[in-house]
């Protein structure tokens, strides 16, 4: 059994150079070395792979071999590999993280959501990114407990202490229900109808919701702890319950869900906030994502003239 040697990655580069620029002096001209060099270290890759990788003869540019052309794709490879390694290893000496771990409300649209950590994938390539999507009171306990760097909560980061906080838009809470539902079939809901149904609540097990309730209404409770189990809920007629608007506006357009016009409960707007611990401040990637969770105010509509959730 043949055992190729081990190539360095000049020998790879100088391979690299002579396909991208189709000659060895043009390769000796962007590598800025003497022509002889850039035949050594081609010589002496394929004295350790054992194999030819050019064809020299009966043509007067090298022309890759059958073997050559399988090189190349780990060569590239190979490069590839070490660009990113010096990439991040500047990043790292010039102070960017290395990897950023970041906590997110499940009320927060996924539309906004991805439009920002897409941008966020082109402005830091070499960051790698952990993302906790997160209920309730649980995006400040992570943040506070050091399980995530940054967070992008709803309003229970208020008065907590040792946060920092920036203002970051707003999403529009409505009540729901299925049309086969009680409500749902009423023309007109009276005052204090929610009352007599079961409404679907969101919950989380952090010590920051423990023994509250927000914007429960009826006796009669489902506690959820997943955004996407009770919209599930909603939609078979199970109970009634607050939604953001931007994750039901199909239902609504479908007829699967029925916004309810409760006179004594409108709905209301779900407050976000960009957050961190005061004692750990953001290195650059996890600054730009605040800055811009922080510029999503800009994209809200008015409020309706309906009050915070």
């Amino acid at each position: 059994m043949n055992n190729p040697g081990t190539p360095t990655f000049d020998q790879l580069k100088i391979f690299l150079a002579i396909v991208e620029t189709g000659s060895f002096a043009a390769a000796g001209r962007k590598l800025h070395r003497a022509v002889s060099v850039i035949s050594y270290g081609i010589g002496n890759l394929e004295a350790q792979l054992g194999l030819p990788l050019f064809e020299r003869e009966g043509t007067r540019k090298p022309r890759l071999t059958i073997a050559g052309r399988a090189v190349l794709a780990e060569a590239r490879t190979v490069s590839h590999g070490i660009d990113g390694l010096r990439a991040k290893v500047k990043g790292l000496l010039d102070g960017l993280e290395a990897e950023v771990d970041l906590a997110v409300d499940v009320m927060l649209p996924a539309e906004k959501l991805g439009k920002i950590l897409r941008a966020f994938a082109v402005e830091f390539p070499t960051v790698q990114l952990r993302l906790h999507v997160e209920t309730l009171g649980a995006v400040v306990a992570m943040v506070l407990d050091g399980a995530a760097a940054i967070g992008l909560s709803g309003p229970l980061f208020a008065g907590v202490d040792g946060i920092e906080s920036v203002a970051a838009g707003a999403v529009l809470m409505v009540p729901v229900a299925a049309p086969d539902h009680p409500l749902g079939r009423m023309a007109q809901i009276a005052s204090g109808a929610g009352r007599d149904f079961t409404q679907l609540v969101l919950t989380d097990r952090s010590r920051f919701t423990e023994g509250q309730d927000y914007s429960v209404m009826s006796p009669k409770t489902w506690r959820l702890a997943d955004l996407s189990a009770k919209h599930a809920l909603l939609r078979e007629g199970i109970g009634w319950g607050n939604m953001p608007l931007p994750m039901i506006e199909a239902d609504l357009v479908a007829g699967t869900l029925i916004r309810l016009d409760m006179p004594d409960h409108k709905g209301g707007m779900y407050r976000f906030a960009g957050i961190w611990r005061r004692d750990t401040p953001s290195g650059p990637a996890g600054s730009w994502l605040v800055d811009s969770f922080a510029r999503l105010d800009l994209d809200d509509q008015p409020s309706f003239g309906l009050s915070d959730i």
